[in-house]
């Protein structure tokens, strides 16, 4: 069996294929066009939710460590024949973990998804349109595939910072919801990874369409 944090990046990274090809459906069918799947936006969004899984995953076990939802009582009960209550949810430190979730948490993952796959599509602008996803495998791993020195760094932070508040409004709209549900009634890390990863469904179609535009 994977480690937790494995297994959240590799459902991640499934998650962000489906995305991708969702967005293309979708887009296609607005503008009434033939549906084929490109697979090198499809790779680029793949590529960023391996790498933004890790620490998202590393910050949700620390701000449960910091602020536990069911801390242990500081003093044990006595012995009696009865089994203990389960500890009370800490409506102190929920609302501490949305708090930081809702305004650190976002203003890091909005940054590094617009500078990340701005760069990345700086960087891999000279990509043709591949739908055949054995010759897209192909391309990716040949050298060249990806040129960072291509990048303009102050014009990416530029337009990281022109989408900033759209974004983060955009995702007060589900985030704090699901932030909420997260805190209150899912108990673990791995579990609070699933219910983020389903509605991470949802978000990603939505950031798909956006970063094709």
């Amino acid at each position: 069996m994977p480690s937790p944090i494995v297994a959240a990046t590799i459902q991640s990274a499934g998650l962000g294929v489906l995305c991708g090809i969702l967005a293309q459906c979708i887009t296609a069918y607005r503008q009434e066009e033939p549906f084929s799947i490109d697979w090198i936006p499809v790779f680029q969004y793949l590529l960023f939710n391996v790498i933004s899984t890790p620490p998202n995953f590393l910050w949700q076990e620390l701000i449960e460590a910091s602020f536990p939802s069911h801390p242990k009582p500081a003093a044990r009960p006595k012995k009696t024949d009865d089994k203990p209550a389960p500890p009370a949810l800490s409506k102190r430190n929920t609302a501490m973990k949305f708090f930081l979730d809702q305004t650190v948490g976002a203003a890091v993952n909005t940054l590094l998804f617009s500078t990340f796959t701005r760069s990345l599509r700086m960087a891999s602008a000279h990509a043709p349109r591949i739908t055949n996803v054995y010759k897209a495998v192909s391309y990716w791993v040949s050298p060249g595939a990806v040129d960072f020195s291509l990048v303009d760094f102050y014009v990416v932070w530029a337009e990281a910072k022109e989408e900033f508040w759209p974004l983060v409004a955009a995702g007060y709209k589900l985030w704090p919801a699901v932030s909420l549900v997260n805190f209150t009634l899912v108990r673990s890390v791995q579990g609070r990874n699933l219910v983020g990863a389903l509605a991470g469904l949802v978000w990603g179609i939505y950031i798909c369409l956006i970063s094709a535009n």
